[in-house]
Parts: C-alpha cells; structure tokens; sequence
C-alpha cells in the first residue's frame, strides 16, 4: 500500500482542545512518552479522523528519546509509519532514527525563480514555452533524457557534492547553491552505504520530474501579504510570473529507504525496541544502522537537490530556446530551495537548554526564524523562505519562517496541500480529458504525459492549501509572504 492510501483508524483517539488551531492527544496510552499535538482548523482535524493519521501520531509519541511532543501539522494524513505532515525530534544520544520519519520519497521538496515577466509579457509565449519545457524536462514513470547520461563514478560524485557538481559542470549559476536548504548539499553522504539497486536506478532518472504529485508549473504572483520580506525574496510585484519545481529523489531514494527498512526491523529485534506499529521500524541514533542510513539518506538528499538543479538548467534553457535571448535578461533567479522529507541533527531549545536532537521532518518543511545562521545571508534578517507548494491548477505559497516556529514545531510547517483522497479513488471519480478541459477554460496552459496522471491529481483530490497556509499563518509557525497561482502546469 503507497502512501497515500488510507485505512480506517483502528481506534478513536481522545482530543482536547488548546484553541481553534491546536488540540493534543493526550499520554492515554501508558506506551506514550510525550503527548501529540495536531495544528488543524475543525475541517481539517475531521479529515485526519477518517483514516490513522491521529493514531499514527500517537505511535510516534511512543519513539524512545521522543522530545516535547509528536506533532502533526495542518497538512497531516496517513503515511507510512508516521503521518505525512509529521514532526518528532528524538535525542541525540539517547533516540532513535527512523525512516518512516522521512518517507520514501526523501528530499522531495520544491525550488521557486523568480522573473522580471510579467503575465501579460509572458502570454503570447506561454504555450511554446510549456512545450518545450515538456520535451525539455523528462516527465513520467521511467522517463529520462537521452542527452544527459552520467557514469557511476558521476554519480557517486554528484550524491557526495550535491548541486555544486552540476554547477562546475555548466548546469547552474554559481549563486544558486546559495539559495538552497543545507547550501544544495548535506554533509556526511557516503555512497558505500547506497546498495547497487538504488545507484542502478539513479544513473537514469537525474534531471527527471516523474509522475505523481511531482509538478513544474509557471506561475504568477496573485497577492502579496507581507512586502518588505517579498521584495527581499526577489518577489516584487502581482502579476510578475515566477516558476516552481515540484520532485525529489525518484527511484534512487525510494530504494534507499526501501533497503533501509529491512535494515531496520532487524535492528529493532536487536536492540530489543518496543513499537506499536512495525512501520516505524528504528534504531538507536548511535547505532551502526542508523548511521549507515544517515549517510545514505544523505545521498539522497543531495541527488534530489541535483534533480531540482538540472531541471531547472532545462528551465532556463526553455526560456533561452523560445525567446532566443539570454536567460539571465529574464531574471530566472532561485529564490529558494526546501526540502521536505528528510532527518537531520538539529540543536534546539528544549526546557531551557540547547540539546542537539534528530528532527524527522516528514512532509514538512523546515521555518527557521530571522537571524538564524542557517538562513541565507541575504534573507537572514526576514527569516527562511517557505515553499508550500498547492495541488494542479490551485495556488501555491509562500510564507517565511518565525521564533514561534522553533518553540512550537522545531522549527517546522506544513508542506503542501495533503491529499484528501486516494489517487486510484481519484482515478475512478475523475477523467483526465475533463480536467485539462476545465484547467485551460481558465486560462492554464497544460502538458501532461498522460491523462490518468491528470485523474490522479485533480484538485478535490487535495486540501485545500489555502486553508493550510492560514492555518500555518494564524498558529504563527509560517506567516504569509505571498500567494502564487499557475497560468501553465506541466505534468509527469
């Protein structure tokens, strides 16, 4: 079963109420080590009660070395092991790693560039434009480019580097690993701990967006909340058009934590773990198995960032190719690059005192606050770009991370719209034909590799995202920056 199939809850999980936008589950269970904490509006907390999402999160609560409390976010459904929308920080010495806290798809995550276009500049040339991002950018179960090969001595350069290899390689401005979480590589990657299969199907699928919820879409700045920490972030006007990759690490993640699984419900056996659910299969944080899946996992992390990098190398060339100008006269710029399916070592204020913990970000997307050393230079004094990216044809966010972030969620929101509804339950209520009809009666340029992926992700499929970055908003763990909305969606 993927991802994003639900079952029905095993049990009722008890509620209390903080306020409207926070309710925690308390320790009713005597496994519970901390409580849970869900940042949900009532429409929402309803969604998560049809499935296991809650009791997911009160499995999580049960992890040894698990601080503060388990937390879902507004985005939370059902994964695996944990919810999607999942955070849990487990002690550094004394916790445990696991990788259902991250997900199969490690490093998904979404970058945005900003133009100097605007709609109306970009209207004539929307349509060849989306077209040759289409052929430009591998999209789809098992595509590749057929141009772009890498050897397997590449490859293990690329997942040690990360994007600064694509960057020496003419795929990239020498400023772009700047405006990417972890600078576009995250340290510690050691491919003697990837397994062949995993490296067998990473050689073909760099520089590919794939199928699912993956997406890149041209998009347009619809409103602007907050313009002083906007203009900081190169997003200077409604209207300008901007764009957004939507991916992550393919088949080469998928594997790793395919292969680290096993590893791991082993390891469980071995250090004697109690569970309540055999999905959130760990082991100590400083294990030999956890730190093999570290440095895997690091890997990735950075082939993911690599795929966003070279994909968006195609995007520039696109522009290049139908404008036949320079693509830096059109800006083109990497606002900024966030990961959200990924564990990382973390010091975070905990009673009072900085402890160095293992923050599980799974579906969500880290919100360090102004002045952190980890936010980019230039955006240090406003705070961490937040990507929230929507589901097809609907908008996509941008907020900025804040104080109450770090106290509240280790420094964390949500991650995009969450899926209402599974894809073969999509598949059986929607026709693809009929929504790309209706996206382009408004006005949104479409190029899909098939119209069962189009079934798949029709928009009541998804929460609502502007429901879930207000939420983010009102909790104060992400306030809005500005709203973006497509004029040109293109597909795996």
């Amino acid at each position: 079963m993927g991802e994003s199939e639900s079952r029905a809850a095993p049990e009722r999980v008890p509620l209390e109420k903080v306020n409207d936008y926070t309710w925690q589950i308390p320790k009713y269970k005597p496994a519970m080590r901390v409580p849970g904490v869900i940042f949900a509006n009532q429409a929402l907390l309803e969604k998560m009660q049809t499935d296991r999402t809650l009791w997911q999160c009160s499995n999580v609560a049960q992890l040894p070395g698990i601080y503060k409390h388990a937390i879902t976010l507004p985005d939370g459904h059902e994964g695996y092991g944990f919810p999607i929308g999942g955070v849990a920080a487990t002690d550094y010495d004394n916790g445990v790693i696991s990788p259902g806290g991250v997900g199969y798809d490690i490093n998904c995550g979404v970058r945005l560039l900003s133009t100097t276009l605007t709609e109306a500049e970009i209207r004539p040339k929307l349509a060849p434009l989306a077209e040759t991002i289409f052929r430009n950018v591998p999209s789809g179960l098992g595509s590749r480019r057929k141009d772009f090969t890498i050897s397997s001595r590449d490859l293990e350069s690329l997942v040690v580097e990360g994007v600064q290899w694509l960057i020496n390689r003419g795929l990239g401005w020498a400023e772009d690993a700047e405006h990417c979480e972890e600078g576009g590589h995250m340290a510690n990657a050691n491919p003697d701990k990837v397994s062949s299969t995993a490296k067998s199907r990473g050689l073909t699928q760099i520089g590919t967006l794939g199928s699912g919820n993956h997406f890149l879409e041209i998009q347009k700045v619809d409103k602007i909340f907050n313009q002083k920490t906007a203009k900081a972030f190169g997003l200077t006007h409604e209207g300008q058009v901007t764009v957004m990759i939507h991916c992550g690490s393919r088949g080469y993640g998928h594997q790793v934590c395919s292969d680290y699984l096993r590893v791991m419900e082993h390891a469980v056996q071995k250090y004697k773990i109690s569970l309540p659910d055999r999905e959130l299969a760990c082991a100590p944080g400083n294990s030999s198995e956890a730190r093999d899946y570290i440095e895997a996992m690091a890997c990735a992390v950075n082939y993911a960032f690599c795929n966003r990098q070279a994909i968006m190398h195609w995007v520039r060339q696109s522009f290049q190719q139908v404008y036949r100008e320079d693509p830096e006269k059109f800006g083109l710029k990497l606002v900024y690059d966030v990961a959200h399916n990924i564990a990382k070592l973390e010091t975070h204020n905990i009673d009072g005192i900085d402890k160095k913990v293992w923050v599980h970000r799974k579906g969500a997307t880290r919100a360090f606050p102004p002045n952190h050393s980890a936010v980019p230079a230039d955006y240090r004094s406003e705070g961490q770009p937040v990507l929230i990216p929507g589901s097809m044809g609907t908008s996509s966010w941008v907020l900025v991370g804040t104080q109450k972030a770090m106290e509240l969620t280790f420094g964390s929101t949500a991650h995009g719209a969450g899926r209402m509804m599974s894809r073969s339950a999509a598949k059986r209520q929607y026709w693809g034909g009929d929504i790309k009809t209706a996206l382009e009666k408004r006005g949104i340029v479409v190029r899909a590799a098939s119209a069962s992926v189009l079934a798949e992700e029709a928009d009541p499929a998804y929460k609502n995202v502007d429901v879930v970055a207000d939420v983010s908003d009102k909790v104060g763990i992400a306030t809005k920056v500005a709203r973006l909305v497509p004029i040109a969606v293109v597909k795996g």
